[in-house]
Formats: C-alpha cells, structure tokens, sequence
C-alpha cells in the first residue's frame, strides 16, 4: 500500500538554542538529547558552570536563535534537574550510585544473585535525561497550544526517575497476594560447552519444551523450569533448576543452535561492547517523518484542564511494557488515553499479583486510562478503529513488525482519515539497522548489543539484566518522540511518522561505553564498580567518587547501617542505604509522602516532573 508523501523529516527543535548550568552529569545527557531533536548549543562536556563531582541541581534553557530564522516557538523554557526530590535538607542521594541503592534498582537488579547490585550504566541518570526532555518539549507545545498555565516550568529529580523505573516491581510488591513465580536467585545467560554464553528467548511453551526436548534436557526440569521462564520479565528472577544449565553446557554452540531453529526457539550469543562499537551507526534512538499538505496547523480552543497535553487524545494499542508505559507518561502530562484492547479486555488485568482483582503491575502503566474492546481480526472493528484515529492527535502501538501494515493500519492508511496524526510505533530493531535481528525482546536486544556485557564491571560474566532495562527506557523514548511528533505538527501543520526502539535504548544506555570501546578504551567500568559494602543488618552504596575509599574503611561490616553511614560522613565520604525490600519505600524518609496508592489499592509512585 502506498506511503503518504513524506517530506524531507525536520527536527522540532530547529531555530532553538540551549544552554545549561549545573553538574554536567546531570545537564550533559539533556544537552544530547536536544542536540539531536534540533536545538543548539555549547560543545558537549562545556556546561556553563558545574563541575563533575558537583551535588547540585543542574539547569537547562530553551529559547530562540535571534538569527533570522523563524522557529514559530518564540517562547523560553527552562528545565531544572536534581539528584533529589527531598532537596538538601536530606542530602542521602547525590549521584546514580546512591539514587540506584535508594530507589530499589539495586535491589531488582540483584535479584538473579540474591544480594543487591549496583548497574554499571547511568540507567537512572539516562531516564532523567529522557524525562527532563519530555518536559521541555511538553512546556513547548502547551505554550505553542495556548494551553493555560503555559508558563509553567518542568522539575525533573533522578529519585523519581528511579522510582518510576521501579513502579512495577513496587506494585506488585504492595499487592493483596504473593506473586505468581518464587523470588529466587537464578536465571540466565545460558552457556554451551565451548563457553558461549548466549540468552534463549519463546513466548510459546511448545517450542520451550521442544528446544530442551532436542537437547536431552530431564522432562522434569524442563516442566518445572516454564514458568520461572515465562514469569522473568515480571519477577526480575528465573530460578531455574540446575539441570537445564548443565544440559546446555553439555553441548556445543552450534548443537544448541539447531535446536533452538528446529523447535521455534530463538537464541541470541551474548556480543561485545567491541563488536557493537564497530557496527554501531550512529543514529539517533527515533525517527521523525512528517507527511501531508504542510502550513501552520489550525488554531484549536486552547483548553482549560490541566497538563501541557491537556485536550489532546492519545489511541494506545500497546502490549505488555513498551507502548503502554509511554502512553502512561502522555496521561501524567494530560492527555485522554483510550487503551484499544482485545475482546475480552487485557489478558495481563489478570496477571498476578493483584489489587482490588486487578494486576498490580497493570495497573502501574494502564491506570487512568479509558479502555475501548476492539477485534483487529474484524474487518468491522478495524474501521471503528480507523473511526477513532480521525478525531485522534496520536495512534501508538507496538505490535509485532509488519503487522500493521498487514491489518490496514499503518501509517498510510490512518493518514487518509487523519492527515494531522501523529503516528508512532514503539518496536524492537528499527528500520534496517541490524541484520538478522533476533525476537526483538528486551533481553535478546540486551545480549545482542552489548548491554549484558555494559550493565556488570570487569572480572564478571556478562549477562542481560533481568531487570527489563529497556522496555522500561525504550517506552520513555517513546514517549519523547511522540513528544517531538507533536511538536513538529505543532510547527508544521504536518502529520508525523514516528518510530522508537528497544535498539535506540540499548544504544543510548551504553553510548558512554561504546565510545570508550571506539577510543580503545575498556568499554566496562573496573572491577567491584558500585558494589554495596555489607553491614551488620544491611547494605550501604557509597557514591561513585567516595567508592574505593569507602571500601577501605574497617570495620563497616561490624556495624550497624546507620552507624556505618556515620562512620562514612565523619571522613567525609557520601553514602546511603540500599533499599533491598521495596516495601520500605512506604515510608523511607528520603522519599516522604511520594509513595501513595491508587483507587483500587496498589502503590503509585509520584509523577516524574512537577510543573512550576
């Protein structure tokens, strides 16, 4: 079918200059971001003011070049960015280290080894990074829309960030009933008698148990090890019993890969930092394209209810984490979100553990949202669908490659009804980015670009984290792009193409390390890199420049955590308790009065900007 015109794609942020302040490990990944959606500004690394090292709140502003060129946004924004929402009245969390122990990262993360581990990327400082875009470009566009409030200004805090990265996990472990799999150590990578080690990944318990049943896997083993399997993505955990692991050692890399083709399996060798550097194109993390007639768009009623995407309707068929987590942020700014969902309702409502009946986990990226029942299996339905889309500004899905085209509801097709739509698609590669792609699950393309490699310290085995990193990432970009789609229709009058990936995540979460790779550098941080120091009832994480001598310190292990933690302040040393039970996060006082709970009983954690 035929593509809508598109024109040559333009950034939103065209004609716009920035400048920051502030910490550059705070104001420097916003800079990126903007640099790629338009705006310009200081060579990277040259902040104004700041140095590394430095605790406090970083800025960032937006405003017209002067040079001539009409921008069509005259207006100024102005993004404040800071380790902590509870301000320096309780300095406990001033960089990604101690925001990681803080927020319950650490403690998903370390769920496969059964003690708290510390991510050798920047995840929380990456996802502040993507939120603190989103609110610029959300100030931006309400302004541009005459929304009331307009002037308002967005907060963004790295706590929160790593509170919403955690929101599932912390729902569902305020739930009514346990979960449906044990928490236990254990999971993958796999690894074959040569030494690969490489991830498997189906979504089909047939092909599960065919791909074991081909390698003489113990039947008992392969039925006992589905469901932790299955459940993964859900508990950040696979305790697997040990005989499917020495099954796979018991066979060579080529052995193991036959029978992954023979059953519907799929198996991914574990890449290189090194080997990703050297394919690694360049690209930005989203594609805009712009289609239709162009001229300004037409002025509508400025609306009166709050939020900069107040009065604007989002259509979301989302599956599992991606799609709907960025519709979740479009309905925080917002926005009316009507959720498309199969006959039936969503299967994963059901999915335990629940509150008042409903998956917590659910509810941490659908609640708020207006659900409408539609079989896309029905040519009938795909036309109410299409029918929705007319009155709609965004349609956001992501459902498998090639399947919207194969239903009529591309790009192409809901641009005849809806010239003006912004139309995203949250996938797993991109568009011809990377040959023979694998599933394009979070942890396949964990494994197949370096990520399991970036995300442990030299001197331990790579391995994906369990933690689903980049769905969680992959659906903040997302939500930037359909953003910056908004934006651009905003400047253009024009329809949008948009398009994310889990590949444009992985990218961006490991940009620091691909580039020390192309340098020649070790793409891994050094060995025992954010590892928690032990107490006598806990764990404490120092801050990633007070680590080593944190680490020489005697006697922590003796003490209490919060003695320890004194011990630390009277040589100076930053640190903070690691939250190893995301149920304390109720009531820890480094995050007072931010957890609540929704209508029907699950924890909610704070919107990630405040609008000022």
């Amino acid at each position: 079918m035929a593509s809508p015109a598109v024109t040559q794609t333009a950034r939103p942020l065209d004609g716009l200059r920035f400048t920051t302040s502030g910490p550059p490990a705070l104001a420097g990944p916003v800079a990126g971001h903007l640099r790629l959606l338009g705006a310009v500004g200081p060579d990277a690394g040259q902040a104004d003011g700041g140095v590394r090292g430095d605790t406090g709140p970083a800025s960032v502003t937006l405003e017209d070049t002067g040079s001539g060129t009409d921008s069509g946004l005259s207006a100024r924004a102005t993004a404040t960015v800071a380790w902590s929402s509870a301000g320096a009245a309780l300095p406990a969390v001033t960089d990604e280290a101690t925001v990681q122990a803080a927020t319950g990262i650490m403690a998903v993360h370390g769920r496969r080894d059964g003690l708290p581990r510390g991510l050798a990327v920047d995840y929380a400082t990456a996802a502040t990074a993507v939120l603190t875009t989103q609110g610029l470009l959300a100030a931006l566009l309400a302004r541009a829309r005459g929304c009331e409030g307009a002037a308002a200004q967005p907060h963004t805090y790295v706590d929160r960030a790593g509170l919403l990265v955690v929101s599932q996990y912390l729902a569902a472990s305020g739930a009514d009933e346990g979960e449906a799999a044990e928490l236990a150590p254990g999971g993958p990578p796999f690894t074959a008698a040569d030494g690969t080690l490489f991830e498997l990944e189906t979504l089909d318990p047939g092909a599960w148990a065919g791909f074991w049943r081909a390698l003489d896997a113990p039947a008992d083993a392969v039925r006992a090890g589905w469901r932790p399997f299955q459940f993964r993505y859900a508990t950040a955990c696979a305790p697997f019993p040990g005989a499917l692991h020495a099954t796979t050692r018991a066979h060579g890399w080529q052995r193991i890969r036959e029978a992954a083709a023979g059953s519907g399996a799929e198996v991914c060798r574990l890449r290189s930092l090194a080997e990703r550097a050297a394919e690694e194109d360049g690209a930005a993390p989203w594609t805009l394209a712009p289609y239709g007639p162009g001229g300004r768009a037409q002025p509508k009623a400025p609306p009166s209810t709050p939020g900069p995407l107040a009065g604007m309707t989002v259509l979301e068929a989302g599956r599992r984490v991606q799609a709907p987590l960025a519709a979740h942020l479009m309905g925080l700014l917002g926005a009316e979100v009507i959720r498309i969902e199969p006959p039936g309702g969503d299967p994963l409502r059901g999915m335990p553990p629940a509150c008042s009946g409903i998956s917590a986990r659910w509810l941490a990226l659908n609640r708020g949202k207006h659900a409408v029942e539609i079989d896309i299996k029905s040519p009938a339905d795909r036309l109410r669908l299409a029918a929705l889309s007319a009155g709609a500004d965004v349609f956001l899905h992501n459902w498998a490659p090639g399947k919207a085209a194969e239903l009529g509801l591309d790009a192409a097709d809901l641009a005849r009804v809806n010239p003006a739509l912004v139309y995203a698609y949250t996938g797993g590669w991109g568009t011809d980015r990377i040959a023979d792609p694998p599933m394009g699950t979070d942890f396949m393309v964990q494994a197949r670009t370096g990520v399991g490699e970036a995300a442990r310290p030299e001197g331990e085995a790579p391995a994906p984290s369990l933690m689903t990193l980049l769905d969680v990432l992959g659906g903040l970009l997302g939500a930037e792009a359909v953003l910056a789609g908004l934006l651009l229709r905003e400047r253009t009058g024009r329809g949008v193409r948009v398009d994310s990936s889990l590949l444009g995540a992985a990218d961006l979460l490991t940009a620091p390390a691909l580039l020390r790779a192309r340098r020649g550098e070790p793409g891994r941080r050094p060995a025992g890199f954010r590892t928690p120091l032990r107490t006598a009832d806990g764990w404490i994480a120092p801050a990633d420049a007070d680590a080593r001598a944190a680490a020489a310190t005697p006697g922590l292990a003796e003490l209490s955590t919060e003695d320890a933690l004194r011990a630390l302040r009277s040589r100076g040393l930053a640190a903070t308790a690691v939250t190893t039970d995301l149920t304390d996060l109720h009531h820890d006082p480094r995050f007072a009065g931010s957890i609540s709970r929704d209508a029907h009983g699950a924890p909610a954690v704070p919107d990630p900007w405040s609008f000022v």
